[in-house]
């Protein structure tokens, strides 16, 4: 697996980790859909939180204690299976469920996605903790923003911490999510780019829910720069291009 990041003396802990490459590796439907997950945490407490552990939670849960970290919680950033678990063109994926028969911890959720995560992922609400936009979850001494982003789905949400964007299938480094889905929002897709993302520090990491690009990861400002979907400085321009 992927080698957690250090920074210098910081006390962030950060790993980006590929479905199929990195964990489930036997699984053909993660080489396929190429998800990342995340593990973010505080190093001087131990406490970690995995950021959507589809496919295989038990390996990302023993790659955080491999690393002498502890898992504190969960980030979802939206319902859709091959985040959160659930039935996926008809094969079952492990998410969500699998993280709770192995540890009781809490299930951070935007609160409009409670009720497509609890459908989706076979939960049940009791095990999520709702979330109003710009809400922040502390794990050990570390805060991590929770951005509202919808579009992709209701409660579609991206996490920032330290300066590193957790972003999901809001934004990718070549394109979005797409919104042609149930619960997708064109025009909401539109006010998360510009809106609560593209305004957000150029030097801003923008980490993507899958590797549809040569890059895992890439600043802000190169996103800006190179993405099309963040081009259009209308609204009526940018559903006229990707709206569809």
């Amino acid at each position: 697996m992927s080698a957690p990041e250090a920074d210098g003396g910081s006390r962030l802990y950060f790993r980006q980790l590929l479905s199929g490459r990195d964990f489930a590796k036997s699984d053909p439907i993660a080489r396929q859909m190429v998800n990342f997950a995340y593990a973010l945490g505080d190093r001087a407490t131990g406490e970690a939180v995995l950021v959507d552990p589809a496919y295989a939670p038990s390996e990302l849960i023993d790659a955080i204690e491999a690393d002498g970290m502890r898992l504190s919680g969960v980030l979802v950033t939206h319902y859709h299976a091959d985040h959160a678990g659930g039935n996926l063109f008809g094969h079952d994926i492990a998410g969500l469920r699998g993280v709770l028969e192995q540890a009781s911890v809490p299930v951070h959720v935007q609160k409009s996605e409670v009720p497509w995560v609890v459908r989706a992922a076979g939960v049940g609400e009791a095990d999520l903790v709702a979330h109003d936009p710009d809400d922040r979850v502390i794990v050990g001494d570390l805060e991590v923003r929770l951005i509202h982003t919808p579009g992709h789905t209701p409660g579609s949400q991206c996490f920032l911490v330290e300066g590193r964007l957790v972003a999901g299938d809001t934004l990718f480094l070549e394109g979005c999510g797409r919104t042609d889905l149930p619960g997708s929002d064109p025009a909401a897709m539109y006010e998360s780019l510009q809106v609560r993302l593209a305004r957000l520090p150029d030097s801003t990491v923008v980490y993507p829910g899958h590797l549809y690009s040569a890059e895992p990861s890439a600043d802000l400002a190169e996103v800006k720069r190179w993405n099309p979907v963040l081009a259009p400085r209308t609204s009526e321009e940018w559903l006229r291009l990707f709206g569809g």
